[in-house]
């Protein structure tokens, strides 16, 4: 390969749920553009149930077959312990970190009115937990290279969706994980900037276990042509924002479709109606109608 593709070259990547779908085409990409790679996928089934499955070593052995370095690991991201566990394995086996990627996460859908408890903490946990604790213990080992005076040039990409910016009816529990993934990438690019390490977020629309269970007709495949809806379609930008190249982009949500790449724009401040006082309750009924006048409308929800 030529230099260009080889943009991760000597970089170590972990990409967790690299099993399956996004993230296994993450893990491929960052392999072919010289990057060693770990892993992470604990097995579990579309639902979070455990599973006697191990697609991580599958992956692993595309990506050695190929002539790649690589390395599975099957701990559980949301766990205390397995995320430090990750983040351990990838410094003791290639000797550092680079590259943190986010993606592992289930879906337990159901509408607010019918969803358990249950089924909230499991996916609330393994998505925006998931996410936490791998960005926590990467972070503690970033910080670490940094005050010892050894240059560190990270990355940490995480995965948000458009569930989380816009809403999506019957996916409140995974909506609600995804939209604190967002808010989440806003504050460790914040604090993270000082060690060298930038964070950055996707929102991707591509055909996986979930995606392919809840929008089956937008996601099936064509019988020929583009396949806009192909997983693979997402990895380029994430293999481009964990190479070097991207040292002076953080805190910044990319939304990412087929060919598509878009910057979304977020919650953002709105001109203000300013009395100068407290306002009485009774008043506030025309001043709402003026302030939504004057607004961009919402994105409409999925689903809706």
């Amino acid at each position: 390969m030529d230099d260009q593709q080889q943009i991760c070259a000597g970089r170590t990547v972990i990409v967790t749920g690299a099993g399956r779908g996004i993230g296994r085409a993450h893990a491929l990409a960052f392999a072919a553009a010289g990057a060693r790679v770990v892993v992470n996928d604990v097995g579990t089934a579309l639902d979070g149930a455990a599973t006697t499955e191990t697609p991580a070593q599958l992956v692993v052995d595309e990506i050695v077959a190929a002539g790649g370095e690589a390395v599975a690991n099957y701990d559980d991201v949301a766990d205390w312990e397995g995320a430090r566990r990750l983040i351990r394995q990838a410094v003791d086996t290639f000797g550092g970190l680079d590259v943190l990627v986010n993606n592992a996460g289930f879906v337990r859908d159901r509408m607010l009115v019918n969803l358990g408890e249950d089924e909230w903490d499991a996916v609330v946990r393994v998505h925006l937990k998931g996410h936490f604790a791998t960005m926590r213990h990467a972070a503690e080992y970033w910080r670490g290279e940094s005050k010892a005076g050894r240059p560190v040039d990270a990355r940490v990409i995480n995965t948000s969706s458009g569930a989380g910016l816009q809403g999506s009816v019957g996916q409140g529990n995974y909506g609600a994980a995804k939209a604190g993934i967002a808010g989440l990438t806003l504050t460790a690019s914040a604090e993270f900037g000082r060690y060298g390490v930038t964070v950055n977020a996707i929102a991707p629309a591509a055909r996986t276990r979930m995606t392919e269970t809840v929008f089956a007709d937008t996601m099936a495949a064509p019988d020929s042509g583009f396949d806009a809806m192909a997983p693979e379609n997402i990895s380029p930008l994430v293999v481009w924002l964990g190479s070097t190249e991207s040292a002076g982009v953080t805190g910044r949500m990319f939304e990412v479709e087929g060919g598509k790449v878009a910057l979304a724009q977020g919650w953002r401040h709105g001109a203000p109606v300013d009395r100068g006082a407290r306002w009485n309750p009774a008043e506030l009924g025309p001043v709402v109608a003026e302030l939504i006048e004057k607004s961009v409308p919402p994105e409409p929800v999925y689903g809706a």
